[in-house]
């Protein structure tokens, strides 16, 4: 199992990124995927998450300002970031549960995990 995420990089607040996340070595169909990041020094926590039905499930602190979707055909999801903070600094990455587990940010419910891809928002 590969996944592999992209588009991470340094940011002014108030700018956007689109980070990407392919995977391979897998059903697809048997998997949805989301985001998570961890900052410096801080716990990883769930920042979204997608189902086959395109339902999503967001971390409060990014409501609004962050929308994940996906691409089936290509087993890719997306996270557009928008208005970044400093506050959103942190490294980022795509994982994959099975897809009868509705959308959640617990991070135990994920089974595979790609290598990050960091972000830095500067002030």
């Amino acid at each position: 199992v590969r996944m592999v995420e992209s588009g991470g990089g340094l940011v002014q607040a108030g700018g956007s990124l689109r980070l990407s996340c392919a995977a391979s070595g897998y059903a697809s169909s048997e998997y949805r995927m989301g985001w998570f990041r961890q900052g410096p020094g801080k716990e990883r926590e769930g920042v979204a998450a997608v189902d086959s039905g395109d339902n999503t499930k967001y971390a409060d602190s990014v409501k609004g300002r962050f929308i994940i979707s996906q691409d089936n055909a290509k087993n890719t999801v997306y996270l557009q970031m928008n208005n970044l903070k400093p506050e959103d600094t942190a490294m980022y990455f795509c994982a994959a549960r099975p897809k009868i587990v509705r959308p959640t940010l617990d991070k135990t419910e994920y089974n595979f995990w790609g290598q990050g891809t960091e972000v830095t928002v500067s002030s």
